[in-house]
């Protein structure tokens, strides 16, 4: 009796072995599965495909062979879209590109959200064997809008600008740039949009301004699967507030007695400045000077004129000021600039003395060679004009002694008339 109680399992043991029983006959099935699978001639082939909204879509089903068992398309509800050639679903999106007994090809145009989900391809052999696709849809974002940009935002201010993008699946990211530059925004906080599967994207950007700023564009931009050139961007330029600087334009760097003359004062600033006061350092504005504006005006310049003269500058967010000295050149003088290109008169007559010692050197050594040149030859004249004469009896004997050796061997040759 105890060797019998001993041999008997409690129930709950009992149920464990069947269990894993039933479990080891469900991995030894899945495995022979498989094998079949691999090695099944009639077993179907599909691929996942991925689409963005308004898109075309191709779903492909093939098999290495066919008994005349007919291949069939299903959608993700299970409803027959093609069975062989046949179409059995009313829905034109959906065609027919190519059906034999081994491959059955459908496309389906102006892909929507709904459409997103798993095909089945079956054939109905026996048993029926299946095959799935998954079709990935992509929701499209929209183009980013930028707030932020309402108002001017004054130097060494800050300004939160905001980008949204709505409509991406799945969540879009966003970029900020300033001009070209990317730049650092808070992280994008993505919300589910109601009534569909689809999100909306919102990124924040701080920045403290500088008068650098002004008219900077920046930009923020979607990077999405779906878009398939680049990216999806919105650019806006910054408006930064500041106030001006200055310059002073002189009419002319040369101010001469009795001219007419001005001086004019340049203000940059956002806004551009308006009101301008003219100043002399050291007394009154001269009689003959008049404020215009931007232009204090000389009718006719003085040597009393000279001085330092200053103009402030203002746009209602702050005022800038620069200063000018004018110096006044005499009426006679042409050129008081020290920068100026002058030529004096020693300069002038270095020049012209080097010039006339190179040509005199030049004619010297012109008259030595041609002094030699001469006496060379008058040498030679006399040397021929003598020969034969010293040994002549008498002076007319020698004279005709003389003119017989001047012709040399060819004397028989010259004729005398």
């Amino acid at each position: 009796m105890r060797a019998r109680q001993s041999m008997t399992f409690p129930a709950f043991q009992r149920a464990a072995l069947r269990a894993l029983a039933a479990l080891t006959m469900l991995l030894a099935t899945s495995v022979r599965s498989n094998f079949v699978y691999d090695d099944d001639p009639f077993q179907p082939v599909t691929q996942d495909e991925t689409v963005a909204v308004g898109g075309v879509v191709t779903l492909t089903c093939s098999v290495k062979e066919n008994d005349n068992s007919s291949l069939q398309w299903s959608n993700t509800a299970q409803q027959t879209l093609y069975f062989g050639e046949k179409r059995a679903l009313r829905d034109n999106r959906i065609q027919l590109v190519k059906s034999t007994g081994t491959e059955l090809i459908i496309t389906i145009s102006d892909v929507q959200l709904s459409d997103d989900g798993e095909y089945t391809c079956s054939i109905f052999t026996m048993p029926v064997r299946t095959a799935r696709a998954t079709v990935t849809v992509l929701g499209v974002p929209g183009k980013p809008v930028i707030t932020g940009f309402e108002d001017a935002v004054q130097e060494g201010g800050k300004v939160t600008l905001t980008c949204t993008s709505s409509g991406s699946k799945p969540p879009a990211k966003l970029h900020w740039y300033r001009d070209q530059e990317e730049i650092q925004g808070r992280p994008d906080v993505v919300e589910s949009n109601p009534d569909e599967p689809t999100y909306t994207v919102t990124s924040e950007l701080t920045l403290t301004v500088t008068r650098n700023d002004n008219n900077a564009l920046i930009a923020c931009a979607v990077d999405h699967p779906s878009i398939a050139n680049g990216d999806k961007r919105t650019e806006q330029p910054l408006s930064v507030l500041f106030s001006p600087s200055v310059l002073i334009h002189p009419e002319s760097d040369l101010p001469r007695e009795g001219e007419k003359f001005f001086l004019q004062c340049v203000g940059n600033g956002n806004p551009e400045p308006t009101a301008f006061v003219w100043r002399r350092k050291d007394g009154e504005l001269p009689p003959l000077a008049k404020v215009d504006g931007a232009f204090l005006r000389f009718e006719s310049l003085n040597k009393s004129d000279n001085g330092v003269y200053e103009c402030q500058a203002d746009n209602g967010i702050g005022m800038g000021d620069v200063t000018h000295t004018l110096l006044v050149q005499e009426a006679g003088v042409k050129s008081a600039d020290p920068t100026a290109m002058t030529t004096s008169p020693g300069v002038d007559h270095a020049v012209i003395g080097g010039v006339v010692a190179v040509i005199v050197f030049i004619m010297l050594c012109l008259l030595i060679v041609l002094g030699r040149y001469l006496i060379r030859h008058k040498g030679t004249y006399l040397t021929h004009e003598a020969k034969g004469s010293d040994d002549a009896p008498d002076a007319d004997t020698a004279i005709i002694n003389a003119e017989g050796g001047h012709s040399g061997v060819d004397d028989k040759k010259e004729y005398f008339i």
